[in-house]
């Protein structure tokens, strides 16, 4: 799989059924992973449509699918604020090929776009140890607070990045 063929346009109506199947799966495989088998878990009408299309055709997020190869793998949104301060809404990968280097190359290209970044803000589900680890180990974030700690629906990981001052 050639990697180097990812590309980003902005979400539009028309991709948010094909989105919310990839969502569904993506959301669905880590609570299956994490919460067992038959455990399905997301942000409130992340299976519906309803996710997407308040958050993805909100106009004051960037919200952008992901294609590789010219094929739909999933998306992001994002919030850029004027004090540099941006928002990590979500980003999802299809659950049949995550693991394979394309979340962080995704990242990364979300670094780039927006190289006046002070500090990016995301957060995510306490149980989810795989998005932790992508977070942390992969992406470079730090946890800075759990929220509603011990409480397996509600607990939250908010997670920081601090950007370099310098830009070069």
């Amino acid at each position: 799989m050639n990697m180097n063929n990812l590309s980003f346009s902005m979400i539009v109506e028309e991709d948010i059924e094909p989105l919310t199947v990839i969502m569904t799966r993506a959301f669905d495989e880590d609570a299956r992973i994490h919460l067992g088998e038959g455990q399905t878990d997301g942000p409130e009408g992340y299976n519906n449509g309803e996710f997407l299309r308040k958050w993805a055709l909100n106009t004051s997020s960037g919200a952008f699918k992901i294609l590789l190869n010219g094929e739909l793998i999933g998306a992001y949104i994002i919030w850029v604020n004027d004090d540099g301060n941006n928002y990590l809404g979500n980003i999802f990968i299809d659950s049949s090929i995550q693991n394979k280097g394309i979340g962080g190359q995704v990242w990364g290209a979300i670094e780039r776009r927006y190289p006046d970044t002070l500090k990016w803000i995301a957060e995510t589900p306490g149980f989810s140890k795989r998005n932790h680890n992508f977070y942390m180990n992969k992406c470079g974030f730090r946890l800075v607070e759990i929220l509603d700690p011990g409480d397996l629906d509600k607990e939250t990981y908010v997670l920081h990045k601090e950007m370099s001052s310098v830009k070069l």
